[in-house]
């Protein structure tokens, strides 16, 4: 009786060990209605030379009015639908996806970004594939050959050189997501989902066939989404954009960088501070004001964002400090 009450006692302890860890690091068990495939060549998402980028027919562009940074990283973003689906929208947030969407996000610098002739150096590319109704989620790193890339779960560090617009060499530590830091940063109520695609994000204009045409129609044209109002939809600021105020910037800084887990159903770790940097709240319900030292230490010392950022956001920090400072 004694032998079986201390094995009990083990089993809990060991049990409570177990959720506080997962509590205090924000993991949520990654979805299985997935088996991805070994490499990222099998979903063929590209066409012709794989460096180049191009994507297949049956993948589209997606450009968003403001984005995560990534260690100073360029991003491609595709969006594959299974055929005669269509993506629904819900609110100005994330749409609903169907069932058997692929969403790819490739990562890779300009080698010199003064002259994009030059070619592109691919570090990695991100699907998140939607079956059962739950979002996978995966990493591929390419090769040294730039011709496929191989899927990787544990995470990476690689070192990355390149030459910024204004001809200095950069080098820097990128590292490539484990498994857990995806679910850790895409978690909405403890459920994977996507990030930056959200209706406001998407509502601007874009180039196709040399004309100008807001995304959103031009995603209901091709039948990619349901037939609503864009024009009703608010748009995201572009944080960059000097049409912007400073306010505007600001806010849209911190919905991209930091957001997606400082808001109530984010992060659990990171909800319990009661943050929310939603460009939607209110900025009295923010407490960005009350915080404004704080907010700008972590930021200027790249603690945050937690995960994907080893050196600073040197232009982003700038409009962080300014809006700070206009509080």
């Amino acid at each position: 009786m004694i032998r079986n009450l201390i094995v009990k006692l083990g089993f809990y302890m060991i049990l409570g060990i177990f959720i506080s860890c997962s509590e205090y690091t924000g993991y949520i068990p990654a979805p299985d209605t997935v088996t991805f495939r070994q490499k990222l060549s099998d979903y063929n998402i590209f066409q012709g030379n794989p460096s180049d980028l191009t994507p297949a027919s049956d993948y589209h562009l997606i450009e968003l009015s403001s984005s995560l940074f990534v260690n100073y990283a360029e991003k491609q973003r595709l969006v594959k639908l299974p055929a005669g689906s269509q993506i629904i929208k819900v609110d100005n947030g994330i749409p609903n996806f169907p069932n058997g969407t692929i969403l790819v996000k490739t990562f890779y610098y300009y080698k010199d970004k003064r002259n994009p002739n030059l070619g592109k150096n691919i570090i990695e590319t991100r699907l998140l594939i939607k079956e059962a109704g739950l979002w996978n989620v995966a990493t591929y790193v390419w090769n040294n050959a730039q011709t496929d890339a191989t899927l990787k779960l544990d995470g990476l560090s690689i070192n990355v050189n390149w030459i910024d617009p204004n001809g200095n060499n950069n080098s820097i530590r990128y590292e490539v997501p484990t498994e857990q830091n995806c679910t850790t940063c895409h978690q909405k109520n403890s459920i994977v989902e996507p990030l930056g695609p959200t209706l406001m994000n998407m509502n601007i204009g874009i180039t196709r066939n040399n004309t100008t045409i807001n995304q959103l129609q031009y995603f209901q044209d091709l039948g990619l989404i349901n037939n609503f109002n864009h024009t009703k939809i608010p748009v995201l600021p572009d944080y960059v954009s000097p049409a912007y105020t400073i306010a505007e910037k600001g806010r849209a800084y911190f919905q991209m960088n930091c957001a997606h887990c400082h808001n109530p159903t984010g992060l659990p770790k990171a909800a319990r501070k009661r943050y929310d940097f939603r460009y939607t709240t209110p900025l009295s319900q923010t407490r960005i004001p009350d915080k404004k030292g704080k907010i700008d230490n972590v930021i200027r010392n790249v603690e945050m964002p937690w995960i994907g950022t080893t050196t600073l956001d040197v232009e982003g920090y700038a409009i962080v400090n300014q809006y700070l400072k206009s509080l």
